[in-house]
């Protein structure tokens, strides 16, 4: 046999299935996680393609690298793999990590609770773990500060109108809209294609409209939209659903107007919703705020106390939700295989 690559990984899902590659990485350079994660992006982005896209990948699919981390306090360090980026911070991502650190033996687990310190790109990130017979219930994690950039924005986006939106971070910049200014449209299966379509309009506008800006982290924008509305789950709060791009957006292309739908309730972006709602005054602190996906399961927000970024006012927020082991792989590159950062086509991909 011969490969250029032998990766070892491990498939999970909280509904979008996020995949934990636990072996086969050359030593990846940084004094942080962070600079690791950009030494990847500027000299081994084949690495992100090849774990995304076709035949190892597809569209909704997210991907994390165990790393060794930098910082004294953290047990493991993880850098996120996204369709178009290299995410600061993910809370789907975060929860299937910790799964597999703990499920897989990487780390040793602890009945009840397994307490954690892990490093992402965006910083240290404390987690419990809540366990039993060997097998994680649910994680929960305390995020990044998270805070409003935009309230209740109008933007003028092409052939949809004028669109009311506010702007969150909660890891990520997330463009949020109501959904209920579409008439029929419902954050349901059966209408993804269209929730797709307007997410990815409606990001793209935002990008050209809202200027955003992190004082940590210069030159990260909004790539990502949150379409929001009510749940007639009494189980629920809110209901979202999540769009990821998964290529440029050309008003002059309609075939480009999509992008991949999140199968879970979005961790940072629940952050983000949050972030927003307590800047609005509808959101305590100290309130579980209990936010559906598409598929109809839930992760559960707390925001625990206010911070400042820089000269932002920001809350920090926990998130607890729960991921699934789905398959243990070794995913290879063959000498001979031509596709060498895999492939996309138009069917699925933008």
């Amino acid at each position: 046999m011969g490969f250029k690559r032998t990766i070892h990984a491990v498939d999970t899902h909280a509904g979008t299935p996020m995949r934990v590659v636990t072996g086969g990485i050359p030593h990846i350079p940084g004094n942080s996680v962070y600079e690791k994660m950009k030494w990847l992006e500027s000299n081994d982005d084949q690495l992100r393609k090849l774990m995304l896209r076709e035949p190892r990948g597809y569209p909704a699919h997210c991907c994390n690298i165990i790393v060794p981390p930098s910082h004294p306090e953290a047990d493991a360090g993880y850098i996120i793999l996204e369709q178009v980026e290299y995410p600061m911070m993910s809370g789907g991502n975060t929860i299937s990590v910790v799964t597999v650190l703990l499920e897989m033996g990487m780390l040793p687990m602890r009945e009840p609770v397994t307490e954690l310190v892990l490093e992402a790109p965006a910083g240290l990130i404390r987690v419990k773990a809540e366990c039993k017979n060997g097998k994680v219930k649910n994680v929960t994690f305390k995020n990044v500060p998270a805070f409003a950039a935009h309230l209740d924005a109008v933007i003028d986006v092409p052939h949809l109108g004028k669109v009311t939106v506010d702007v969150g971070w909660g890891g990520m910049f997330y463009v949020i809209a109501d959904v209920r200014q579409f008439k029929g449209l419902e954050l349901i299966p059966a209408h993804g294609r269209e929730i797709a379509r307007v997410s990815a309009m409606i990001r793209q506008a935002a990008i050209e409209q809202l200027p955003v800006a992190h004082p940590h982290y210069p030159g990260v924008g909004i790539t990502i939209s949150q379409l929001s509305g009510p749940t007639d789950d009494p189980n629920a709060d809110w209901k979202n659903t999540v769009t990821m791009a998964t290529g440029d957006l050309s008003w002059d292309d309609p075939a480009t107007w999509t992008g991949a739908l999140d199968r879970c309730p979005c961790g940072t972006g629940t952050c983000a919703k949050m972030a927003v709602l307590h800047a609005k005054g509808e959101l305590p602190l100290h309130q579980d705020f209990r936010h559906q996906g598409i598929l109809g399961n839930i992760y559960t927000g707390r925001l625990v106390e206010e911070a400042r970024i820089g000269d932002k006012s920001a809350v920090v927020p926990t998130l607890t939700g729960t991921s699934w082991i789905s398959g243990l792989n070794t995913l290879v590159l063959d000498n001979d295989d031509p596709f060498t950062e895999g492939f996309t086509l138009g069917d699925i991909w933008a």
